[in-house]
């Protein structure tokens, strides 16, 4: 954008470089101009000269490198070795479907469909007797199952409050309220 006057001319070398034309040379003396063209100096090497070493150093570089100062290890690090994890995870694994199996049930653990069915049935449950059976079955304390019973349940439904309705197109629904239901236990004296 701008007018031409603000850019920066543009300058073309007048004569032709040195370097032009020597892949592809005359058709006249096409031998000899290639050799003269070739460079009298070796372009590699076998060891380092002063022109070499001089080219290797880099000002900038070496003050960049005394600003990081020496490199600090710690001694104290622990390598991670890839074996070592792979043979942890699978050993977790292991350890996990172990415990998972029906054949090894730890105590006072239940898989979320085992909770449901273990706090269903203890609703029905009439004696205390009859509540340690049922903890004994799922393998869990009753102290544990009285403690848990208290802050979950599964929901039960009120039959009294169940509502039949349906719509403009004779779709029906049903609406109902759950309610929190306890063991009904029966101590010792009779009075519940």
């Amino acid at each position: 954008m701008g007018s031409s006057s603000s850019k920066a001319a543009r300058r073309l070398p007048k004569e032709k470089p040195s370097w032009a034309g020597t892949r592809t040379p005359s058709e006249q003396g096409g031998a000899q101009e290639t050799q003269r063209s070739m460079p009298s100096r070796p372009l590699a090497f076998e060891n380092k000269t002063d022109a070499v070493e001089a080219d290797a150093k880099d000002p900038q570089f070496m003050s960049k490198l005394s600003q990081l100062g020496p490199v600090r290890v710690d001694h104290h690090m622990q390598s991670v070795r890839q074996a070592d994890y792979v043979q942890q995870m699978y050993r977790s694994r292991l350890q996990s479907e172990v415990e998972a199996s029906p054949s090894h049930s730890t105590r006072n653990r239940l898989l979320a469909a085992s909770l449901s069915d273990l706090l269903e049935s203890r609703k029905t449950v009439k004696s205390q007797a009859e509540l340690q059976a049922l903890a004994e079955r799922y393998h869990i304390d009753v102290t544990k199952l009285t403690e848990l019973a208290r802050f979950i349940n599964t929901p039960s439904i009120d039959e009294s409050t169940i509502v039949r309705s349906s719509n403009q197109d004779g779709e029906e629904t049903l609406t109902m309220t759950a309610h929190w239901v306890d063991p009904k236990l029966e101590t010792r004296r009779g009075i519940p």
